[in-house]
């Protein structure tokens, strides 16, 4: 099995290959996978960052890659070179892209043939952001959606992974194997950074107080008062806090 590369903007990684099939997640340009199988027009991939396993459709991707920057805002305009004018397109790379340089002129870099983006909107591919709430803030009033990665749509375990892939550390993809891989916090006071789960839902304390979560009943990512998150998620789905980790062990 080859090592492959990502070559496309954003796709939904799907359970079957189908496109009516489940969304499990989304694979963002640059991204590292190996192609498990191969049945008809799809894949089957599994990615090298958190071997996370699903379907998208074949094509020519990249066979070699080398990142040597990364997005790091929302989302980042490509723009196409004309007659030395850079002309927007209606396309984009999203936050912790890896990309290679082709090219720069001015304030642009050229990431793909005569694709370009801001040199302003990466960071070297070794910047290390330590505050995670620079990261989880950014998605403030982002869309919820199942499977989402990206400011068009996220859930609640894409954005605390959204964190730790931006920094090239591991971290599992889904929330139920957040939950068996996070270490259990000893203490029970509530404290900046504090992981807290609860049976398919997950979120994280910005400080000992306010609580940040992709929030399927309000369809957004929210910050909400902790306690009465804790509460309103017993009342209105008869679920209880099942472990509460810190991010700062990982």
């Amino acid at each position: 099995m080859n090592d492959n590369f990502f070559n496309s903007s954003l796709v939904n990684i799907n359970s079957k290959p189908s496109l009516k099939s489940e969304v499990l997640s989304q694979i963002l340009y640059g991204e590292k996978f190996k192609i498990l199988s191969k049945k008809k027009n799809w894949v089957k991939i599994k990615t090298s960052y958190d071997n996370y396993t699903g379907y998208i459709k074949n094509d020519k991707f990249y066979k070699k890659f080398n990142p040597e920057r990364k997005i790091n805002k929302l989302k980042s305009k490509i723009f196409i070179k004309k007659n030395n004018k850079f002309l927007p397109s209606k396309k984009y790379l999203y936050f912790a892209s890896g990309i290679t340089i082709l090219n720069k002129y001015k304030n642009f870099i050229e990431f793909s043939k005569n694709k370009w983006i801001k040199k302003n909107d990466t960071k070297k591919i070794s910047h290390q952001e330590k505050d995670f709430k620079k990261i989880v803030k950014l998605f403030l009033n982002s869309k919820y959606m199942w499977g989402g990665r990206t400011c068009n749509g996220i859930d609640c375990s894409a954005l605390i992974q959204i964190f730790f892939y931006y920094n090239r550390i591991f971290f599992p993809r889904d929330s139920k194997d957040q939950l068996k891989f996070c270490k259990r916090k000893n203490k029970k006071n509530l404290d900046k950074g504090d992981i807290i789960f609860w049976r398919g839902h997950v979120g994280i304390c910005l400080n000992q107080s306010k609580f940040i979560h992709a929030y399927g009943p309000r369809k957004k990512v929210v910050i909400m008062p902790t306690k009465l998150t804790i509460n309103l998620i017993y009342k209105t789905a008869n679920l209880v806090v099942k472990k509460i980790s810190n991010i700062k062990n990982y």
